[in-house]
């Protein structure tokens, strides 16, 4: 029977912290690309152009139904291959990092577009009328009347987005990257397979950690929006 040792965890903790940084970086970084993206994304799908929106839709469709861990390995194994054989470039020598961002933005792109989507059609059409009427302009409008409300209807789905983002990016160990997760298998093998459970608590507290941490950050956005709005 394997022993478990609690105590093993607190050691470990310094190491996996360490690794910290590199991994809130991904995070922050993939969510303001992917969230432009989204954006494009989502206006993309309310155009009137009909060919636009069926692309955009598509690729959404394709890009939700991909598991993350197949869509990284094609990121990491595929786009190396296809760069080189389309125009000559090797990328072998591209930091991990540059892959998994590249498939995360890609992936959470996708994900946030229909949150925006939603949001943005949750807002009774008569506001957009009632900004216009008033003499705004149609960007105005948007900026001042619509995206306020919009943003209160996508807020607690956009905290769930970046939650199963968070979760996601914890695959990025499979393709040698040292963050939390990865640090944690380093870890690990060092042991020779010694202490692996206790490490992976470890590894747990500090992803339960961001978790309450995304969690009360988006209580409290949302609590002063409201408080302001009333």
């Amino acid at each position: 029977m394997v022993s478990y040792q609690p105590s093993y965890i607190f050691d470990v903790l310094p190491q996996l912290i360490q690794a910290l940084p590199l991994t809130l970086w991904i995070l922050l970084m993939t969510v303001f690309l992917g969230s432009l993206l989204g954006l494009l994304l989502t206006w993309a799908q309310l155009s009137k152009e009909k060919g636009l929106a069926g692309l955009a839709r598509g690729y959404i469709f394709l890009l939700r139904c991909t598991p993350p861990i197949v869509l990284l390995f094609m990121v990491f194994y595929g786009l190396p291959e296809f760069l080189n054989w389309w125009l000559g470039l090797d990328v072998n020598g591209w930091s991990r990092t540059v892959f998994v961002l590249l498939a995360m933005t890609l992936l959470f792109a996708a994900s946030i577009s229909e949150v925006f989507k939603s949001a943005y059609l949750a807002v009774p059409k008569g506001q957009f009328e009632a900004g216009l009427s008033i003499g705004l302009t149609t960007s105005q409008t948007l900026i001042r009347i619509i995206c306020p409300q919009a943003l209160r209807f996508a807020l607690p789905n956009i905290s769930n987005a970046i939650l199963n983002l968070l979760k996601d990016t914890a695959l990025a160990y499979t393709i040698g990257l040292a963050d939390v997760m990865g640090t944690g298998n380093l870890i690990i093998g060092q042991n020779m397979g010694n202490y692996s459970l206790e490490t992976y608590t470890a590894v747990a507290l500090i992803y339960w950690g961001l978790a309450l941490m995304l969690a009360l950050v988006s209580q409290g956005i949302e609590a002063k929006y409201d408080k302001v709005r009333t």
